[in-house]
């Protein structure tokens, strides 16, 4: 049930389930061999992982949940970084990775959204398209190149998949991502659950060419584990699904305020 001055974007990623789909989002956009060349070149992400996730829940929630000073000062953070990321065949403020990168953050959400809340309405996924192209136009992709509408995502969607082809760097990162070493020790048992999840999650021919793992046995596992979050989820309550989000955004709001 959505709120009247609730907008979809914000409805769906208020969702903690959405943070499921991360490191999905990830492993597509390195995907990509020169969004993959420059991670590999002008990122240390995976020595240093909750400074990355810390980076882009920033970028993701200002600019759905924040004020426009919020959103302009996580935006222009990211964008004097991406001045720095550019090589041989590759830069940060071409627009095309910039629409790729939007993309996978969009289409995970769906994927993730629906896969525990069950199909968005016709109107809500359309409402919710057009809002994503905010994601592309704050790393200043032209608004023009988001499409008009959701059948016009999923050409192409389908279309920069059928060309995605991944690199060894990509593999580089994804094992780093999956078996980090980086992480606390704590959390260290919480690795297997993720390369499981991370692993479904992704398209068939994607993880064929990451190398992952998998089989009828990862599979059979990872579709129980999936029926059973989307029988319990629905019926947490919703103050309680979106606590991620409100314990975050004032924990930003502390760091915009003394720093901004």
């Amino acid at each position: 049930m959505r709120t009247s001055h609730e907008t979809a974007i914000q409805r769906v990623v208020s969702e903690a389930c959405v943070l499921v789909g991360a490191g999905r989002a990830i492993l597509l956009q390195v995907a990509h061999p020169k969004v993959a060349q420059g991670v590999a070149e002008h990122s240390n992400f995976t020595e240093h992982p909750f400074k990355r996730l810390r980076g882009t829940l920033d970028f993701i929630y200002s600019s759905t949940l924040g004020t426009p000073e919020e959103s302009a000062w996580v935006s222009g953070h990211v964008n004097r970084i991406h001045t720095y990321v550019k090589g041989p065949g590759y830069s940060a403020d071409d627009p095309d990775l910039q629409l790729w990168v939007a993309a996978t953050l969009y289409q995970s959400a769906v994927q993730i959204y629906e896969l525990m809340l069950g199909p968005m309405s016709t109107a809500m996924r359309e409402e919710f398209c057009r809002e994503s192209s905010v994601y592309g136009t704050l790393l200043g992709c032209p608004e023009d190149l988001w499409p008009s509408s959701v059948e016009e995502f999923e050409k192409y969607w389908e279309s920069a998949l059928a060309a995605l082809v991944v690199s060894d760097e990509a593999k580089r990162i994804c094992h780093d991502l999956l078996y980090s070493k980086a992480i606390p020790l704590l959390l260290r048992p919480l690795l297997p659950v993720n390369r499981l999840i991370t692993t479904g999650l992704l398209p068939e021919d994607v993880r064929e060419q990451f190398g992952l793992v998998w089989g009828p046995r990862r599979e059979r596992l990872f579709h129980a584990g999936m029926r059973m979050a989307r029988l319990m989820y629905p019926w947490v309550p919703r103050r309680v699904r979106r606590l991620p989000m409100t314990l975050y955004m004032q924990y930003f709001r502390r760091r915009f305020r003394a720093y901004a």
